[in-house]
């Protein structure tokens, strides 16, 4: 049994093999498909991008964990999880990001994803297996179980 929120991420929440210029374009990718979701508002995309500008989201790897900055939690309609994977590395900050698993959180539900996301990223076999992956709802299982 998973220890996370049944639909903290859904197959519609997977994006494979996305196609963009820099890191800014990746940020607003991901946060228009959390706004597809229903998880966010609109304007919690510019919040991602105001929080990467402060602190940066990647956590090296080739993996991202872009989010809101401090106080938008009032613009997340609920606790969601979303991943794209981009069609080749994006420039982010110090190191490339292939992979990006956005955030909406008002509380700690994401937390074990988060969790077994740090496993999946220090586990080179994992990780190749998301980057390879083709089936949404494969990218699903290997994040949330």
């Amino acid at each position: 049994m998973s220890d996370v929120p049944a639909g903290l991420l859904t197959a519609d929440a997977v994006r494979l093999d996305v196609a963009v210029p820099d890191r800014d374009t990746a940020i607003r990718v991901v946060g228009r498909l959390l706004v597809e979701v229903g998880a966010v508002q609109e304007a919690y995309v510019g919040s991602m991008l105001q929080r990467e500008r402060t602190t940066t989201t990647n956590l090296g790897r080739g993996f991202a964990i872009p989010h809101g900055s401090e106080g938008s939690q009032a613009l997340v309609r609920r606790d969601a999880l979303c991943v794209v994977r981009f069609a080749t590395p994006v420039p982010w900050g110090d190191s490339d990001v292939d992979v990006a698993v956005g955030i909406a959180a008002r509380g700690d539900a994401h937390a074990p994803a988060l969790g077994r996301l740090a496993r999946i990223i220090g586990d080179a076999e994992q990780a190749a297996a998301l980057r390879a992956e083709t089936d949404p709802e494969a990218v699903v299982r290997l994040l949330v179980g």
